[in-house]
């Protein structure tokens, strides 16, 4: 029989029990009736707290083991998250990185091409240097032909003779 049906087997016991005379406080009751009543209470107690002594010690156990659970997930998603945020990091990192060498290298481009720029202007102007002297060259020469055809330096000679110039 359960230990607490037992009690209520007491309690109605106590219950039922006659009042002493003249008394309202006291009761009476079959000594060895009661007596028999506790012992076997006595008895049963001890296996049903062993039991619950049992019970509440898994129960224990499962809180930890549910508290070292929570424990490891938080721990894990907190070493997720600074992993996630490092990986943000290095990405924004490596993003500045990679904006900083493009304008390096925009800078580096647009100065190489003012050089190249500069050294084309230089030498077609010096090409344009020569070409104009060349030019005034084969003028003059072509004016000492035409000076020369008129005074008749051309005409019918058998003769011939290296040009003067």
């Amino acid at each position: 029989m359960d230990p607490l049906d037992r009690i209520d087997e007491i309690i109605e016991l106590v219950q039922e029990a006659r009042a002493v005379p003249m008394s309202r406080m006291n009761f009476m009751f079959d000594r060895g009736e009661m007596i028999e009543r506790l012992d076997e209470l006595r008895s049963e107690l001890p296996s049903e707290l062993r039991k619950a002594a049992a019970v509440l010690e898994e129960r224990d156990r499962i809180i930890e083991a549910g508290r070292r659970e929570v424990d490891r997930i938080i721990s894990e998603g907190e070493t997720e998250h600074a992993r996630l945020v490092s990986v943000n990091e290095i990405t924004v990192s490596a993003e500045h990185e990679g904006a900083r060498i493009v304008a390096e290298a925009r800078s580096e481009a647009q100065r190489l091409r003012e050089e190249v720029d500069d050294y084309v202007d230089t030498a077609l102007a010096n090409f344009e240097q020569f070409l104009t002297r060349a030019l005034a060259s084969i003028e003059r020469g072509r004016g000492k032909m035409h000076a020369l055809r008129e005074i008749g330096t051309f005409q019918g000679e058998d003769t011939e003779r290296p040009l003067p110039f």
